[in-house]
């Protein structure tokens, strides 16, 4: 451990004042040293949103060597920092977070957890994900998406997912056209139709932007180019365990729908398997 790793947690275990706490976290978490990653994540634990904010904010800066901590709070026994824990996931945009983030999306209680896990799904880092997979999940998601548009109650939620559709209807344009044709149509109904002003302003500035990025595709190339320039991204740290345990939860996902009488993108058919990923995590992963 470094001295100023130690100097920093140091300032974080001896503040003595909410003001203080909330600096020592703030300076710990822009440091970006992955060696304040167990420190971060027992800041969103401590009764001071500032302190939590500046952890998520700092856990996302860190990006996938954060996530694995992370998926341990997922427990459900301490449900402030879970709420946590899945904005940090949704803003890191890590594949091994998708499952939670599709059925916090569509069935927490929560509307700015709700509203994170949204965007969360939209920037999913979906070019690590083995071809094979990439399809299922972002049916998946789409089904989240689109269900939230249509059928959440608070408006901040639905405006987030016109953000979550966009960000993946420009991922998938040219694989999957009736998707994309599927969100514009969507677009245009909340463009038109839907009550709040802001979130119809929203649905069609998504359009002017598909428009635009669907103009930059390249001929040969299934992937959009954004502002003209491809931009060369690292590869996926995720193993082969990692991969065949988001496939298991999707088979599983799609084995409930073949089962049940809900209807796809139904929060319902979510609600369980967030609830057994959160047990399975307490048995997995025992905190003191």
């Amino acid at each position: 451990m470094t001295d100023r790793l130690s100097q920093l947690i140091q300032a974080v275990e001896e503040a003595d004042s909410s003001k203080l706490l909330l600096e020592a976290v703030q300076n710990l978490a822009d440091a970006q040293l992955e060696g304040a990653i167990p420190i971060l994540i027992e800041a969103l634990s401590y009764n001071n949103p500032g302190a939590a904010v500046a952890s998520v904010d700092g856990l996302i800066k860190l990006g996938d060597p954060a996530v694995p901590a992370l998926l341990e709070l997922l427990d459900m026994h301490n449900y402030t920092a879970r709420s946590w824990a899945i904005r940090a996931l949704a803003g890191i945009g890590d594949p091994r977070g998708l499952i939670t983030l599709l059925g916090v999306a569509t069935a927490d209680f929560a509307m700015s957890v709700r509203r994170a896990a949204v965007k969360g799904l939209g920037m999913m880092k979906w070019h690590w994900f083995p071809d094979e997979l990439r399809e299922m999940a972002q049916e998946e998601a789409l089904d989240a998406l689109l269900f939230v548009a249509q059928q959440d109650e608070e408006w901040v939620v639905r405006y987030a997912a016109v953000v979550g559709l966009e960000s993946l209807a420009i991922t998938i344009a040219n694989r999957h056209p009736t998707w994309r044709s599927e969100i514009q149509v969507q677009f245009n109904l909340m463009g038109c139709n839907d009550e709040v002003l802001a979130i119809r302003a929203r649905a069609w500035l998504a359009q002017q932007n598909l428009q635009q990025s669907f103009q930059q595709i390249y001929p040969n190339n299934l992937d959009i180019v954004k502002k003209g320039a491809a931009v060369k991204e690292k590869e996926s740290p995720l193993t082969s365990d990692d991969w065949q345990n988001i496939l298991n939860h999707l088979y599983e996902i799609k084995r409930e729908e073949r089962l049940s009488s809900v209807g796809e993108g139904d929060p319902r058919r979510f609600q369980d398997l967030a609830s057994a990923i959160g047990q399975k995590s307490s048995k997995d992963n025992p905190r003191n």
